[in-house]
Formats: C-alpha cells, structure tokens, sequence
C-alpha cells in the first residue's frame, strides 16, 4: 500500500491522486448529506428535547460555525498543505458528531451542532482545493461537475436515509452514521495525501479571525432573528446589523495592514473573482430559497403528504447532478466558460420564472418539469464559477482563493432564509383576510390574539396535526362549521400559494442579477499542462 510523502506543495501526482479524489467524494458527500439527514429527524428530535423555540439554532450554529471557519482553514492550507485540515475537521466533526448524539437538552445539541460546524468548515473549504491539486486547469471542469454531482445525490439520499434511521433506529443515529464514513475518509487521507515540507511559516491571524468571527455573528443573528423574534425595524435588529457593519469594516481596515490575512482584500481587485463570486453568492441565494420553500409548497398548496413534500426535490437534484456532469465536460473539452455561464444563467432564469406561475391548480407534472429546468441551469453554472476563479489565480493560493469564494456563498443561504421568511409571513398575513368569507373573517378577528396568530402562520397551518385540531374546533359548529372549515383551508392554500409565488419572484431577480453578473464574468482560456499527469516515481 502506497504510503503519505513528504512533498514540497499540495500538488499530488501519479496514481496516488485517485486514492486521494476518493477520500475528497467520499468526504464531500457525507458532509453534504449531513444536513438533510438530520432535518428529516428534527421534528422527532423536538418531540424528544422539548425546545420548539430553539429549533432555527439547531441549524444555524452549524451553519454559522461552518462558514466562519472556512477562509482560515483554506488560508493556512496553502502553507501547511491540505492533510493537517483534513484530520483536524474530520476528526472534530466525528466527535461532535458523537456528542449530537448523545445530547439530552436542546441546549447540548446546540452547542455539538456548532462544534460539527467547526469540523464542517474544513470538509467545505478543502474539496475544491484538492481537486485543484490534483488536475490541471482544463481538466478541472469535468471533475467539478462531478463534485457538483455527488453534492445532487447526497441531497437525494439525505432525506430518505434520515427517514429510515429515525424511524428504525432512533434520531440519535443520524448523527452516528457519520463515524464509519468519516473513518474511511480519515484513513484514506493519512495514508495518501502528501505532508506538506515548507520553509514558510504562516502567522495564524487570531486577532483578523476574532474580529470577522464577531462582525458575522452580529449580522447573522440578525437575519435569523429578524421576522421571528423581533421585528425588522425593532432596535434590537438594527443594532445587530449597526454592529456588524461597523465590526466588519474594521475587519477589512485590519486585513489590509495584516502580514498573513485571512481573507486578502486583493482577492476582489481580480474582476474574474469579483464577479464569479458576486454571481455564485446570487445562485445560492435563489437556490436555497427555492430548496426551502418548494416542500411547503407541495405539502400546503398542493396537499400532499410530508413524505411527498420531502421528495419533490429529487427531480431537481437529477438535473443538477445531470447539468454539473454535461457542463463539466463541455468545460474540460472547449477550455471556456463564459458563453456556458451565459447560457446556463438564462436557463435558471427560465426556471424560477416557471415556478413563479404555479397556483392551486398546478399538477404535479408541472411542478417536475419546472424543477427540471432549474436544476440543469443551477448544475451546469455553480462547478463552473469554481474553475474560471481557480484559473485566475497563482497555484500557491488556491486554498485562500476557493475559501473566500466558498464562504461568500455560504453567506448566501444563511442571509436568504430569514429574509424569504419574512417576505412569505407578511404576504400570507395579508392576502388570508382577502380570501376569507365575511362570516369567517368576523369569527376570527373576534378570537383571543393567540390563536388568532396561531392562524396566520403559513408553516403551521400546513401540518396534518394543526389542520386536524381546526376541523376539531370548527366542527363544533356542525355542518357550518365543516363548511367554514373547508373555506378556511381554501383561502390558506390560495393565499399560501401567492406568498410562495412572491418568494420566486425573488428568485427571479436573483436569477436575473445572477445572470447580468455573468456578462462581466471575464474569459481567460484554461489552462491545460501535464504537470498534474506526471509520476513523481
């Protein structure tokens, strides 16, 4: 069995490079995974650790972690090779990952989430560097979009697999079955990836980290608290978002004077990046709306059951993993991106248009069909982005240079769920009244302000449970009452599927700004040598 060199950079050659391609799947796919796995088991988790109001944390301490920690793994990378990085987030996300597990309080789940987070950040940031690593420019879009694809499929797999072992096995294995995963991506990356013999010391930017890490936490406990706890106008919001402001522009004054910083302000001077990456944060924006809020279109407007709300993203995934295959291929044969750029934004365009005219009344072929059209534009543009940044920038910052790209789109999803929440709350508050009879109008204008707030929440109102104990109550009534009942659901649906179609609306000028950014997206033919090709034996 080959054993880990001592090597002088992170590039890797020979026939150790596909053992090393194998450890970088196989870790990609189980932290892609992670996340849709456990949002399968959350409600169950909830019923077990009694904390419905701590919920959102659950995912944002991962997120939030994650995305924090990715430009300093992906910066000090570059000088201490990739294999430390590796080690260190795999081995940090096993074990709170065996902490998640065994948590008892909301709280401790909390506080494992963010430490799997930490681990994460590396497992994000690492990947694309690798493949850099190990093929040349040109080579690297086909293996992009097989990235891409393994991203699609452990979206697919997620939900279903997460089903399975909380009903099975109990929610707290959702969190174990990460451990043999991780196990094979750990050995795999002690045995063949290279250590790294450098002369250069990078001095770790602790004070640059702290003070990004404090300015994000501000803005993103914003967003999350904006719409949900507080007000967006509320002094509570506004001084988050003051504060972070603040705390962020002193970051990029520190940055520029720091000897080893961690996110290079010079990264945004090279128009390839500025716009790749202004163009991938857009993507992801659209995209996690639409991955949010499609399952409560399905399962409230449609009426579908929650098994089948969960799986009308498999269609969508097909035609990502389908779109991140073709498009990486034509990328590997034609060595140019922007046309593919182009013509892959207006499809994503086409599709969150599409999704914006369906109604009450869309069939379920309809709604396939649409997400068809989006998943292949979103699949053949995101693997992209990543090849056109990497090509544009000196090998020896590679890991810098893909971190900073990878933690802006992370900040995407992040800022774009309390935003589409609030936008889809207001929206439903106000066309419910509309869509009401007068009788049934008065009835609940006359009731107590906490139920009446009970029913003017769009994710509630779609659960089979709330739906069951509104029949309870209106059947009270009688025949009238069952009718009132009927009528109530009605408007729900209506005014359910004219909040969500507002929320494509703004897809749809994601898309759009998405695609204008890709007319500034500067072409620069790949590059194509055989240095990657060699066998250092």
């Amino acid at each position: 069995m080959a054993t880990a060199t001592v090597a002088s950079s992170n590039r890797i050659t020979g026939a150790r490079r596909w053992w090393v391609l194998v450890a970088v799947i196989v870790t990609m796919f189980f932290s892609s995974m992670d996340q849709t796995v456990v949002s399968t088991a959350m409600p169950v988790i909830i019923g077990d650790l009694k904390g419905f109001s701590l919920y959102a944390w659950v995912f944002s301490a991962y997120m939030m972690a994650s995305a924090v920690t990715v430009p300093i793994y992906g910066k000090l990378s570059d000088v201490y090779g990739r294999k430390p990085f590796y080690v260190l987030g795999l081995i940090v996300f096993m074990i709170g990952s065996v902490i998640s597990g065994q948590a008892h309080t909301m709280m401790e789940l909390i506080l494992a989430r963010a430490g799997q987070g930490i681990g994460a950040g590396a497992m994000m940031s690492m990947p694309r560097a690798t493949i850099g690593d190990i093929f040349n420019p040109r080579e690297r879009g086909r293996w992009m979009g097989v990235m891409g694809a393994v991203f699609g499929l452990a979206s697919i797999i997620g939900p279903s697999l997460g089903g399975w072992i909380t009903d099975t096995l109990g929610w707290q294995w959702v969190f174990y079955i990460n451990l043999p995963i991780a196990a094979i991506a750990l050995v795999l990356v002690l045995v063949f990836m290279p250590t790294i013999r450098t002369e250069h010391r990078a001095k770790a930017d602790y004070v640059g980290s702290v003070i990004l890490v404090v300015g994000l936490l501000a803005v993103l406990l914003g967003f999350t608290w904006a719409g949900s706890q507080y007000p967006w106008g509320s002094w509570q919001i506004l001084s988050l978002f003051a504060a972070g402001v603040l705390i962020l522009t002193g970051f990029v004054l520190y940055e520029r004077r720091a000897e080893d910083p961690i996110i290079a302000p010079e990264l945004f001077k090279n128009e390839i990046f500025t716009s790749a990456t202004i163009v991938g944060l857009l993507v992801a924006m659209g995209l996690f709306g639409t991955l949010m809020f499609l399952p409560l279109y399905v399962q409230g407007v449609l009426g579908m059951s929650a098994t089948g709300s969960g799986e009308i993203l498999t269609p969508m995934m097909l035609s990502f993993i389908a779109g991140s295959i073709v498009g990486g291929q034509l990328l590997t044969r034609t060595g140019h991106y922007r046309l593919q750029a182009m013509v892959a934004a207006v499809i994503m365009v086409l599709g969150m248009f599409l999704l914006t005219r369906m109604n009450i009344s869309t069939t379920w072929g309809t709604v396939v069909l649409n997400m068809i059209v989006l998943g292949l534009g979103v699949g053949s543009l995101m693997p992209l982005l990543n090849v056109a940044v990497q090509n544009a920038f000196p090998y020896k910052i590679m890991g810098m240079v893909n971190a900073t790209q990878q933690f802006v789109s992370s900040l995407g999803g992040v800022i774009a769920a309390p935003i589409l929440g609030s936008i889809l709350a207001d929206s439903f508050a106000r066309e419910l009244p509309k869509h009401l009879p007068p009788t049934l109008r008065t009835l609940i204008a006359h009731l107590p302000a906490a139920a009446r707030s009970q029913l003017q929440d769009p994710q509630t109102l779609t659960s089979a449970a709330a739906q069951q104990a509104i029949a309870a109550k209106f059947s009270a009534f009688g025949a009238e009452g069952t009718k009132l009942y009927h009528q109530f659901i009605h408007a729900v649906h209506v005014s359910l599927s004219m909040g969500i179609s507002s929320l494509f609306w703004v897809g749809v000028g994601f898309a759009v700004c998405a695609f204008i950014g890709t007319l500034f997206l500067k072409e620069m033919h790949l590059q194509q040598d055989d240095y990657y090709s060699e066998n250092p034996e």
